[in-house]
């Protein structure tokens, strides 16, 4: 029972901590690129865990155009830390540029994720429990409806039946499968 023992508990943990505040602030680069209302509970959650780290980057990092960039160079530089810590603790070597490039396609990855998970989300609530109002499904809603308005103009409803989602997954899974696989053979990422 040596180093290899330990390593697999601590990569878990550390993808696992590293992963849920990386996602936080994702959510909120995302939310506010679909200006989502942020006077909802759940949006400040996110705002209050994340304003603390991102106060300093946004001095040096200002927002372009409505885009909060320090969300996502924060999200990027926590994905490669990440990423080095993993490789260090698994006894693999790293050069200094590698987390970082790695972490691109991780990002992208975790984009996709959100969204296909925000649809699917919104297609189990909607057969569970249609017209409830959630804070939560709020947000998803907001997020998800750059991609679902288009699809329910070129997919009207069936017989009241919404295949729109079906087909928002169905992209989406398409442009993971089509987009991350070269993403991490460019950057060379063994994750």
């Amino acid at each position: 029972m040596g180093a290899g023992y330990l390593a697999n508990p601590v990569v878990f943990l550390i993808q696992t901590l590293f992963g849920l505040y990386i996602l936080i602030v994702m959510l909120r680069f995302l939310l506010q690129l679909v200006r989502a209302d942020f006077y909802n509970p759940v949006s400040q959650f996110i705002v209050k865990v994340t304003t603390p780290v991102l106060r300093p980057l946004r001095s040096i990092i200002p927002g372009i155009g409505g885009i909060d960039l320090s969300s996502l160079v924060l999200a990027w530089i926590l994905k490669s830390m990440e990423l080095a810590l993993v490789t260090l603790v698994s006894g693999m070597p790293i050069s200094p540029i590698a987390s970082p490039l790695w972490a691109i396609s991780g990002l992208v990855q975790m984009s996709i994720n959100i969204f296909l998970f925000s649809v699917l989300i919104q297609v189990i609530v909607s057969w569970v429990s249609p017209g409830t109002y959630n804070p939560v499904i709020g947000l998803v809603q907001k997020l998800t409806d750059p991609l679902m308005r288009p699809a329910r103009r070129l997919i009207p409803p069936i017989s009241g039946l919404d295949l729109s989602p079906m087909a928002v997954i169905i992209g989406l899974t398409l442009l993971e499968m089509l987009l991350i696989p070269p993403l991490k053979m460019l950057t060379g990422s063994p994750f």
